[in-house]
């Protein structure tokens, strides 16, 4: 089956352009000129990847990732004019995966799309077959990438989830950023380091009882991140 996106922008020309080239790949496209009718299209259908402009009519496209993060780990790429708070666009706060500014050249567009899908399919094929990770009152339900705290659900965005799930597979053992950055976003990511530093900070405040005092997710000052469970 054709791998299926979704192009969400009120710029009309753009989308018809983005289409086009991405069907001429092969892809099956889906879009959505406004951010309620990209959420009414989510919901009903299953996509590979989301390419979400960050202005749009009725709800902006951070609004739309937040909503999308509360029930899909879907990868999306933002796409976004130049100037903006590039915190903001890498999605920090709301779960996006890479983004893009405008103008664009289509083919850095699709060179990111396959490198996303990619990571995403190598993912899958090298999880390791261990359904359920349990640490302590931590417990990793692996294949349906849920996180549960003293019985309780954690709702995590889709690279929350990849941090820890990698730190509690090998405990104790200490990642730099460096580290962490390339095994989670990809060598060809283009973000910098301040990502890992706001992935963790934002799991600390989700899984621990006192984010300055964790109990799972430590800091080995001058080198990286650890799991202790």
């Amino acid at each position: 089956m054709a791998e299926k996106i979704l192009v969400v922008d009120d710029e009309k020309l753009i989308v018809k352009g983005i289409r086009f080239s991405l069907e001429q790949d092969g892809y099956e496209v889906d879009v959505a000129y406004d951010g309620e009718e990209a959420l009414e299209a989510v919901r009903r259908s299953r996509y590979d990847m989301i390419l979400l402009d960050i202005m749009l009519p009725k709800l902006t496209g951070y609004e739309v990732c937040q909503q999308i993060r509360e029930t899909s780990d879907v990868p999306i790429i933002m796409l976004t004019a130049k100037g903006d708070d590039m915190d903001k666009i890498l999605g920090l706060d709301y779960g996006a995966d890479d983004y893009i500014t405008k103008p664009f050249n289509i083919l850095e567009v699709k060179a990111r799309i396959k490198a996303i899908m990619r990571r995403s399919r190598n993912d899958r094929s090298q999880k390791e077959t261990t359904d359920i990770i349990e640490k302590s009152d931590l417990k990793l339900d692996v294949s349906n990438r849920r996180a549960y705290v003293a019985g309780r659900e954690i709702n995590l965005t889709a690279k929350e989830f990849d941090v820890l799930e990698l730190l509690v597979r090998n405990p104790n053992k200490v990642y730099s950023r460096s580290d962490l950055l390339t095994l989670i976003w990809g060598k060809d990511y283009p973000g910098d380091e301040r990502t890992v530093d706001v992935h963790i900070r934002r799991l600390r405040e989700k899984i621990e009882k006192s984010p300055s005092d964790p109990k799972y997710v430590h800091t080995k000052w001058g080198v990286g991140y650890y799991f202790e469970g």
